[in-house]
């Protein structure tokens, strides 16, 4: 398997960030980390060995990001202002300086043909790429959501000021009629996971009101729930992981061969 390893100084967050790439061409998977978590967590935790079949194949190559929750979600010793500050400075930093440069390598892999992303994450993970998926929808091509929340609530509360607004899917979602972006939504292919067994409450919640605001504002979406046996935790996502690139990845080949 091939791998790189990326480490630049971002203007957006005013500090050095890193991301890994695994593989050699295919479709570009960019993966959020869980809470807390650095670039390296998918290789550390078997995340990457999971999906070797994928990777050595050419069908997809992973791109895992870093993170910063510890300066925005989890901060509690700043204010909510400088909290969510430091989460839109993240997102820009991905949208205007990692991403452009993804991109730019997963088309040179393939032949000169541009692909956009699809986004992927487990826990904190699955919030930040929905999150990023809902939107930015004409920038990627779809999202694997495992075990995630859809709104602030755990990290801010009630507040939902400025910025917190529009980081909590559940709450804009809600009130979207713009007939563009629900159009582009529309078009992604969507897949929001989630087992019902230990540390799964609060997921299996907010999974459980998310498929409702889809349904209501026709958005198609596969929102899978797995039995009362399945954990958070990485023994059931790597296994979810495999399960739903697979599906994932032949709509993808039939949606190109169209």
């Amino acid at each position: 398997m091939q791998t790189s390893y990326r480490k630049a100084h971002s203007r957006n967050l005013g500090r050095d960030m890193e991301y890994k790439r695994y593989g050699h061409a295919g479709r570009p998977v960019v993966m959020f980390p869980t809470s807390r978590g650095r670039f390296f967590q998918y290789e550390d935790t078997g995340s990457i060995a999971a999906m070797a079949e994928f990777i050595d194949a050419g069908r997809i190559q992973i791109f895992t990001l870093d993170g910063v929750d510890e300066e925005s979600f989890f901060n509690e010793r700043a204010d909510i202002a400088r909290r969510i500050g430091r989460h839109e400075a993240y997102f820009r930093y991905i949208r205007e300086e990692a991403m452009p440069e993804i991109l730019g390598m997963a088309q040179a892999s393939n032949g000169g043909w541009a692909m956009k992303p699809l986004m992927a994450g487990c826990s904190m993970g699955g919030f930040h790429s929905s999150n990023f998926v809902f939107r930015f929808p004409d920038e990627v091509s779809g999202v694997i959501a495992l075990s995630g929340v859809y709104s602030t609530r755990d990290f801010f509360g009630d507040a939902l000021d400025g910025d917190i607004y529009f980081n909590s899917p559940l709450n804009y979602l809600r009130g979207l009629d713009d007939p563009a972006i629900l159009g582009r939504l529309r078009a992604l292919r969507l897949i929001f996971c989630c087992g019902q067994g230990r540390w799964e409450e609060r997921m299996l919640e907010e999974t459980h009101q998310l498929e409702g605001i889809l349904r209501s504002r026709n958005i198609p979406a596969w929102v899978d729930y797995w039995g009362t046996d399945v954990d958070h935790d990485w023994p059931w996502w790597h296994r979810q992981l495999v399960y739903f690139m697979n599906r994932w990845l032949d709509d993808d080949l039939q949606h190109r061969l169209a």
